[in-house]
């Protein structure tokens, strides 16, 4: 059984860790999508 919160607990990370995880996946993302449009366009002519 757990408390829901108390003053003994760490700080909920999980919004910074979802903002981290944007951070980082949004350009990452956008430079895959990017990638494959240029490998598509190097092999097709």
């Amino acid at each position: 059984m757990t408390t829901p919160s108390s003053p003994s607990s760490p700080p909920d990370r999980r919004p910074l860790i979802a903002f981290a995880w944007l951070w980082v996946g949004a350009p990452l993302c956008y430079g895959l999508y990017e990638l494959v449009l240029k490998a598509k366009q190097l092999f097709t002519g």
